[in-house]
């Protein structure tokens, strides 16, 4: 009998689920949820050298991709599209690429996994170069589409990240790193969008935020190159002058205005008491990097 690969396997732990109420349905579920942190505390090593491994790539103007199919892909255009408007990154810095293209991000595309050519496809569409990082996303970590993608990209000369459930996945002979939680068996088998996906949210989500702390887009846990895109994002931006710079609302308000709306621009201005052209420059003389400016 072909051996079953973990992703695939059915949990004995759920296997009267559909006989339980609602409650007990949700509470089994809960229970194999709980398992999922865990699981990605034991592969913290491996998550923290990816972490560095990406921040090296955008201090030296490199990007990062995303590449996964069905929800390993959707997760990954998630956390992509995140980057833009919480870090005020440049679109392009971090992408996100779907076996099937944008229409599988609400429909299954038949066969997309399995796809070679759509591997080739996508990569070449990204055109990354050494100083790009790409994350291929995968519960069983053996699509073809993925595959090509990892294998085609090392032939580039292109540092490579696997992130799957499968401590069996091919993905790992093709990656510079392997970051593989172990999350078990799913509540309902084969259905990798559960605990699988809910690991690899938590990891990218690692991964992105990390680096982007790494390279200074953050200050203590403010989030200061935040888009203002919305009255409750502007509020915010307030807010976070106010606690950073130490000053009341008003003033707050008055230095975002000045600064085009920029949080890092307004503390500096409000600190260091100049005007906007100053604090940007002053900002570019330490890498845009707050802490060393305000400690």
């Amino acid at each position: 009998m072909e051996k079953v690969i973990l992703t695939e396997r059915a949990n004995q732990d759920t296997a009267d689920i559909d006989l339980m109420s609602s409650y007990d349905i949700a509470k089994a579920i809960n229970n194999e949820d709980k398992k999922v942190a865990l699981a990605v505390e034991k592969v913290l090593p491996e998550i923290g050298e990816a972490i560095e491994l990406i921040a090296q790539s955008f201090k030296k103007g490199g990007r990062l991709a995303y590449f996964g199919a069905g929800t390993s892909g959707r997760i990954g255009v998630l956390d992509a599209s995140e980057c833009w408007p919480t870090f005020g990154v440049e679109h392009g810095m971090v992408n996100g690429f779907i076996a099937g293209g944008d229409k599988a991000l609400r429909f299954s595309v038949e066969n997309a996994e399995d796809s070679e050519e759509l591997g080739i496809k996508d990569l070449d569409e990204f055109n990354p170069n050494e100083n790009d990082v790409v994350v291929g996303i995968s519960a069983n970590g053996s699509p073809k589409y993925i595959l090509t993608v990892l294998e085609n990209a090392r032939q580039r000369g292109v540092k490579t990240i696997g992130l799957s459930s499968n401590p069996e996945a091919k993905m790992k002979d093709l990656v510079d790193i392997f970051i593989n939680p172990i999350v078990g068996e799913e509540a309902i088998t084969g259905s990798s969008r559960m605990k699988s996906g809910t690991a690899q949210k938590m990891v990218l989500n690692m991964l992105s935020t990390g680096a982007m702390i790494r390279i200074g887009k953050t200050y203590h846990n403010y989030m200061v190159d935040v888009r203002m895109m919305s009255e409750k994002l502007v509020d915010r931006g307030i807010r976070f002058v106010c606690e950073i710079a130490k000053i009341d609302s008003d003033l707050a308000k008055k230095y975002i205005k000045l600064s085009d709306y920029k949080v890092k621009t307004a503390c500096v201005m409000a600190v260091k008491e100049c005007s906007k052209q100053r604090a940007e420059q002053i900002l570019a003389e330490n890498g845009g990097i707050l802490r060393r400016i305000i400690n």
